[in-house]
């Protein structure tokens, strides 16, 4: 179980664990509300059995977030941070951001890393007021409605 730093948002019935293959009906689900082009089961599954680190935000009895991340050597890389629709606004998307930070300072990460939709502007404000620092623009890297759609990419130095 991951204990969050940063009490944003959370209940006393809050609490992290490691992502299951069990919940991902649930993160589907979740998926599908939140992002017009979500992530595939085969990406959830495909990462969990490449052994990232893989957190869901778990209250009263179900999933209201969920993050993934690849370590390699000293690096880290967020790849999905998601929080429920009905739940964001909340602060649980910082709080879910800083547990990840932490868990890769815990495990020697010296950098993470992450992209963005250029569109995502809430997304991008809370990494910004984390400490991300914009990196580069990958050109079409997300698919969109028109194409493609580029991605910010950020990078944060942890220390």
């Amino acid at each position: 179980m991951l204990k969050p730093s940063m009490p944003y948002g959370l209940t006393a019935s809050d609490q992290f664990r490691p992502m299951q293959l069990a919940d991902l009906d649930t993160i589907m689900a979740i998926e599908k509300v939140i992002y017009p082009y979500p992530w595939t089961r085969g990406n959830f599954s495909d990462s969990l059995a490449s052994g990232y680190s893989a957190y869901v935000l778990w209250r009263n009895e179900k999933i209201i977030g969920y993050a993934l991340m690849m370590l390699v050597l000293d690096e880290a890389h967020l790849l999905n941070l998601s929080i429920a629709k009905e739940c964001q606004k909340q602060g649980l998307g910082r709080c879910l951001l800083q547990t990840m930070l932490d868990l890769a300072k815990s495990r020697q990460a010296a950098n993470v890393f992450l992209e963005v939709r250029i569109s995502n502007q809430s997304a991008i404000a809370l990494y910004e007021n984390t400490g991300f620092n914009e990196m580069a623009i990958r050109r079409g890297y997300y698919p969109a409605e028109n194409g493609r759609e580029d991605a910010v990419l950020m990078g944060l130095a942890l220390g």
